[in-house]
């Protein structure tokens, strides 16, 4: 009998949208709890190990030796600033003229459609927040102080990271807790040296080694998985064929499939979610063929809305009835506002005269990393909240390309080594606002007949002030510390290509002001759960993907505890 035409078979008890970050998540946590599980991917197929076609290639094994050509770059003039969107990768990113959208103000969009979504490319930091993170908005009162607390989420921090292998030292820092880690990666002697020079000269602020998804050292249940230690190719945008960092591909989405409750569909669009308003509850999900256009729908107990921070925003704008005309669970009329992302605009170049009998060999897909240290206990500048940053030092060589052959032969044959060179990045919190919001189109579609999505988004004058404090921080800090050749930069770019889009759906223990709960479940729609970005309240400073997993983990935990019940 034809699946299309027979509701039974399109039956699940927990539906997931999204094959990501949170989805994979979702997907393991409710297939190890024995839940047939459908998960909803509407990029194309992408298998660990089988689908990573440039893994293993050398610079010149590729036609453009790993760049892009000037018409992919001229076709493609947002996703092309992004730092992985190279030859070597491409194939992982959404072209701009895949799923177009409407930038009321400028915005830019990151997009990975395939199984694993962005995990495939990912940064892979990963930091805990604190309970001053969880503090902030109810301490400054800009956006709405947070349902849950930081030693509710501490053990399923630790549950994920056990699971997934995250590398870091244990730095005894407040503003940064400890996790399950394991061996940490070594900073370089220039680094060790900045670290050493902040200790001495302030209290508060500290360079640690980055907190990375990568196997230092892995364990048993690393060797379950079939993942192996992290080479240091520095080539993780490819697909790791080792498994060294953690993805839903090499991690997650397998482990589900091993117990054969997961069936995952790709090429699946997600149209909405239907609503059944006799029962008052969701039923399931319309989904639209990438290719053919024919719209199936699919029913469970459950739904998790997984599908990355703005697509879930959209899905749920888009799910409308007559009990939700703007939108699932929208009684609050707050859907799709209250956007927010990380301030990466500014950055700090420098160099270090010394040291000038060592030299870096190998690779280290990591740096070092400064906690934030503005506004953590009380209100200090003229910005709210804060910013961290990336530290990373190296050393490199350089020719004389000057002259012509013989001479110039020589120069490229023995090249000299340079001083040392240090940078840091900011990764700032930008503030919630109401009117930072993603709305849908009244006529205007898409391919899949989605109304395309506009994005009114925008830095804010609070960003503005942070960017200043950081250059003069930072500049202060590297002239303390010795650096010479300071140099600084604004980029000024719009949002967007940070990649942490968050909020939308935003958490809070009033429905009158949030869109979910404690436990990521829908104030008016109780089997529908969002454990993206989308669920954040606010942003704090560090990266975001660490949190999603541990509240994946633990929403899963809470809606099969309810299933069980009859709750659901």
């Amino acid at each position: 009998m034809n699946i299309l035409n027979n509701a039974e078979k399109r039956t699940y008890g927990a539906i997931v949208i999204g094959s990501g970050m949170a989805g994979g998540w979702a997907a393991k946590e409710f297939c190890d709890k024995g839940i047939k599980t459908l998960v909803l991917e509407r990029g194309r197929k992408v298998t660990h190990n089988e689908d990573y076609p440039t893994t293993l290639l050398s610079p010149w094994e590729m036609e453009h030796r790993g760049q892009l050509t000037k018409q992919e770059i001229d076709e493609n003039p947002i996703i092309s600033k992004c730092y992985a969107f190279r030859e070597d990768a491409k194939h992982f990113f959404v072209k701009d003229a895949e799923h177009p959208y409407i930038q009321d103000k400028p915005f830019d969009w990151i997009r990975g459609y395939q199984t694993g979504g962005k995990s495939l490319l990912w940064a892979r930091q990963t930091q805990r927040w604190s309970q001053l993170d969880f503090d902030g908005p109810a301490r400054d009162g800009f956006a709405v102080p947070w349902p849950i607390t930081y030693k509710e989420i501490d053990p399923w921090y630790s549950y994920v990271e056990h699971f997934a292998g995250i590398s870091g030292n244990k730095d005894g820092l407040d503003s940064l807790p400890d996790g399950d880690f394991l061996p940490p990666m070594e900073l370089t002697c220039v680094e060790k040296h900045f670290q050493k020079e902040m200790k001495r000269l302030y209290a508060d602020r500290h360079v640690i080694i980055g907190r990375c998804a990568h196997l230092t050292e892995p364990r048993d249940i690393h060797i379950q998985q079939g993942r192996g230690t992290c080479l240091g190719r520095n080539l993780c945008q490819r697909g790791c064929p080792y498994g060294g960092y953690f993805s839903a591909n090499s991690s997650t989405l397998p482990w589900a499939a091993k117990t054969g409750n997961m069936t995952l569909r790709t090429d699946s669009v997600v149209h909405s979610i239907i609503y059944d308003e006799q029962k008052q509850k969701a039923v399931g999900v319309r989904v639209v063929d990438a290719h053919t256009k024919e719209m199936v729908e699919y029913y469970a107990k459950v739904i998790f809305v997984t599908a990355a921070a703005i697509n879930t925003n959209l899905i749920l704008l888009n799910s409308k009835s007559s009990r939700f005309p703007n939108g699932l669970g929208n009684d609050s009329g707050l859907l799709g506002t209250h956007v927010a992302f990380h301030n990466y605009r500014a950055s700090l170049s420098a160099e270090y005269e010394g040291y000038l009998d060592y030299k870096t060999a190998g690779g280290r897909p990591n740096s070092g990393y400064i906690p934030r240290f503005r506004n953590l206990y009380k209100q200090e500048t003229n910005f709210l909240r804060g910013y961290a940053a990336g530290m990373s030092g190296g050393r490199g060589t350089h020719s004389d390309q000057s002259s012509v052959g013989e001479s110039l032969k020589n120069s490229l044959l023995n090249p000299k080594w340079s001083n040392w060179y240090a940078g840091s990045h900011m990764m700032g919190e930008t503030i919630p606002k109401e009117s930072n919001k993603v709305t849908l189109d009244a006529t205007k579609k898409d391919a899949w007949g989605m109304p395309l999505l506009h994005m009114d988004v925008s830095y804010d004058n609070n960003d503005d002030l942070m960017v200043k404090d950081f250059i003069d921080q930072f500049t202060e800090m590297y002239e303390k510390a010795g650096f010479k050749n300071i140099k600084t930069r604004d980029s000024h770019a719009p949002a967007g290509l940070d990649i942490h889009e968050m909020g939308g759906v935003r958490m809070g223990s009033d429905p009158k002001t949030s869109l979910l709960n404690k436990w990521n479940q829908m104030h008016h729609v109780k089997n529908v759960f969002v454990t993206d970005g989308a669920c954040m309240t606010s942003t704090s400073t560090q990266n975001p993907s660490l949190t999603y997993m541990a509240f994946t983990a633990r929403a899963v935990d809470y809606a099969v505890k309810e299933m069980k019940k009859g709750n659901l």
